[in-house]
């Protein structure tokens, strides 16, 4: 394991090159402090030392850098001042995961769709939740019962790194987040869903307007079920090592705050795929 000073140092020189090769996304203010002395990358580097501590939320992520190694940013403002910040680089986080993406996929086209509830609440508090429903978190139903919240939809590639996501009310159909998912791939590629993707509409939908080959188990011949089943065993890993990130553990206020810390999940969890930081 990395010392801290090391995580660090990797996480901030991967971040600055970033800023670097897109000075668009890095000189995104127009006010007359456009260039702050505690940077935008160094902002982005606290946050995506969450993984490093397991720990639950960016609060304590904040207190445990500051007080493990106080030199690192010794122009480091408040916390409100710098989750404030980091919920305003939020296109810039999305930016990264994009590039990551793309030096990644040139030749993939074998992709997985899958969903994940975010539930805001526990059940108990059911009858009386109130926390993001202005912002669209509702009631939904999987396997495992209610949940009241949203869903996080990805596609994936076949080896896990994450192509695209879409957050949803948690009572949206996943085969209505299909359709945008598979915009980000290119034509002639194949994607494998469960069978709550069974939809014929859908499927010729998708490989008339986008031509993308949707398949669910239950498309599927008996002698290819089991080939289907063990590539199916490779996005529900994805989905584990994502959420060991406490992807599904919901402390934000707002639903920009909510997604803003989802795509920090995981760009941790691409950047530890491409080999950037240890997992």
């Amino acid at each position: 394991m990395l010392s801290i000073k090391e995580h660090l140092t990797i996480l901030y020189v991967t971040v600055a090159d970033f800023f670097d090769k897109h000075p668009n996304l890095a000189q995104w203010r127009s006010s007359s402090n456009a260039t702050p002395a505690f940077t935008d990358a160094e902002v982005l580097t606290i946050a995506l030392m969450q993984s490093y501590f397991r720990t639950d939320t960016l609060k304590r992520t904040f207190l445990l850098v500051r007080a493990n190694d106080p030199q690192a940013f010794p122009t480091c403002c408040t916390y409100k001042q710098w989750l404030q910040r980091l919920n305003r680089l939020s296109p810039q986080v999305g930016g990264m995961l994009e590039e990551l993406a793309q030096q990644t996929t040139t030749e993939t086209q074998f992709y997985l769709l899958d969903a994940q509830p975010i539930p805001v609440c526990q059940p108990i508090r059911h009858c009386r939740v109130v926390s993001l429903r202005e912002a669209g978190a509702y009631f939904g139903k999987t396997s495992k019962g209610w949940f009241f919240g949203f869903k996080l939809h990805l596609l994936v590639t076949a080896s896990g790194l994450v192509i695209n996501a879409i957050l949803t009310p948690g009572n949206w159909d996943d085969r209505e987040a299909a359709t945008a998912l598979v915009q980000s791939v290119a034509s002639g590629s194949v994607c494998l869903g469960d069978r709550g993707y069974r939809r014929p509409c859908l499927q010729d939908e998708l490989l008339e307007e986008d031509g993308v080959l949707l398949l669910t188990r239950a498309e599927a011949a008996q002698e290819q079920q089991a080939l289907l089943c063990s590539v199916r065993e490779r996005v529900e890993t994805t989905f584990s090592q994502l959420w060991s990130r406490f992807a599904t553990r919901v402390f934000s206020r707002s639903w920009q705050g909510l997604w803003t810390a989802l795509k920090l999940k995981m760009l941790d969890y691409s950047l530890c795929h491409a080999g950037i930081i240890p997992a």
